[in-house]
Order: C-alpha cells, then sequence, then structure tokens
C-alpha cells in the first residue's frame, strides 16, 4: 500500500519495534492527529479467540466515561407508547413496517445505531441481509434489543459503543478523538480494555489478547505491551 509523505513521517517519530504502555501509546498517536479534521482514537485488537465457536464469541458494549465525541444517529423499532417514549428520549427516528421498504428499496440508511423493542425483532429481522453486513442489528448482548428504550438511547447518546470480533478475531472500536485530552482518552481506554479483559470466554486456550495497536483515523499504528494490558 502506498503512503502518503505525512505518514511516512510521523513513523519517524517513535520506535516501531518498541511496545509501548497506554500513556505513552495515547501521547505518539494524538500528536501524530494533524489532519484537518478532528481524527478518531482506535483499538484494533487481536484476539487468540476463534470466532467460529459459539463458546469464543466476544460481544458486548461499554459506556465510555466522556463519550466518542461523534454525535450518534439511533432508529428505534417500536410501537404504541415504546414509541411515543423512543422519541421523548430523543430517538431521531422512530417507526414500524412503514421502514422495511425504505430502507431495503430506497437504500435509506441514515442512522448508526439500531435500537429495537423484543416483539419488532420479527420485523427487524427481515431487514437481516442489510442490516446485518453493516453491523447495525440490534442485540440483546448489546442492549439494543430491550424494553427501555429510553435507557438505550440514553446510554448510547452517552457514549456506549458496541465491541464484537470481525471475522479475523480482531475487535475494531473507536475510543474518542484527538481534540480530547490525554486523560480523557486514557480513562476512556481503560474502560474499554476492563471490559475486553472481563468479556474473555472460557473457552480460549493460550493468549486471550495476541496484540493491541493504537492509532487514529490518518496516523500510523502504535503498538502496546500486551503484557500490561491483561493485569
Amino acid at each position: 500500500m502506498k503512503r502518503g509523505k505525512r505518514y511516512l513521517e510521523d513513523i519517524k517519530k517513535f520506535d516501531r519495534s518498541v511496545q509501548y504502555d497506554r500513556d505513552e501509546a495515547i501521547k505518539i498517536v494524538k500528536s501524530n492527529a494533524t489532519a484537518k479534521f478532528d481524527e478518531t482514537m482506535e483499538l484494533h485488537i487481536r484476539t487468540g479467540c476463534d470466532g467460529r465457536r459459539a463458546d469464543q464469541q466476544i460481544r458486548g458494549a461499554v459506556v465510555l466515561p466522556h463519550g466518542t465525541g461523534k454525535t450518534v444517529r439511533i432508529l428505534v423499532f417500536a410501537k404504541g407508547p415504546k414509541a411515543d417514549e423512543a422519541e421523548a428520549a430523543g430517538a431521531d427516528h422512530v417507526g414500524a413496517e412503514e421502514l422495511i421498504p425504505r430502507i431495503q428499496n430506497d437504500g435509506w440508511l441514515d442512522f448508526d445505531i439500531v435500537v429495537a423493542t423484543p416483539d419488532m425483532m420479527g420485523v427487524v429481522g427481515r431487514l437481516g441481509k442489510v442490516l446485518g453486513p453493516k453491523g447495525l442489528m440490534p442485540n440483546p448482548k448489546a442492549g439494543t434489543v430491550t424494553m427501555d428504550v429510553t435507557k438505550a438511547i440514553n446510554e448510547i447518546k452517552a457514549g456506549k459503543i458496541e465491541y464484537r470480533l470481525d471475522k479475523a478475531n480482531i475487535v475494531h472500536v473507536p475510543f474518542g478523538k484527538a481534540s480530547f485530552t490525554e486523560e480523557q482518552l486514557q480513562e476512556n481506554f481503560q474502560a474499554i480494555m476492563d471490559a475486553i479483559v472481563k468479556a474473555k470466554p472460557a473457552a480460549v486456550k493460550g493468549a486471550y489478547l495476541k496484540s493491541v495497536t493504537m492509532t487514529s483515523t490518518m496516523g500510523p499504528g502504535v503498538r502496546m505491551n500486551v503484557a500490561r494490558l491483561a493485569n
């Protein structure tokens, strides 16, 4: 892959053979985030899980103490009083069956997270081929299939993020913006790592955290000291 001039300059600012501790990695990545927009700070966590096995799946959610720095658009599938509750709680879009053709046929995807009441999952399931590949299907483990739509919406708007394994058994998660203070990034980072460590499946043999890389949207990745993170 051809890299830009700025990227090549940035990788000279730190030793790529070193595995850095949390605070030092944040300093490096934050200082390298010099794009004209507020870059997202990201974690890429390679695990020793075998995601093909049901007993080695990782999926859950965590509320970041300082949020993500991003305005999240929420779609809620609900009817009757629950639809009214969702609107009152600040959902960006609320609906039911009438949204299916809009999403399936018109390609409408002006939302970042989907929440649904349990009774609406039959409807939402018909959108599986559209929402599934984009990681938008509601899931009880992530708290997005619930009767308490007010709580779900409030947590999402407060900075709740979902984490899950991809096909390569890696977890990719944002943990803030480059404009955040180092302390805010440290606390958000720790909330995610604590959740990931706690979520370790009992069936995993050998190393659970194989590697952790911190990066920004446009910057180079900084490898982290896994032994320190796992404790």
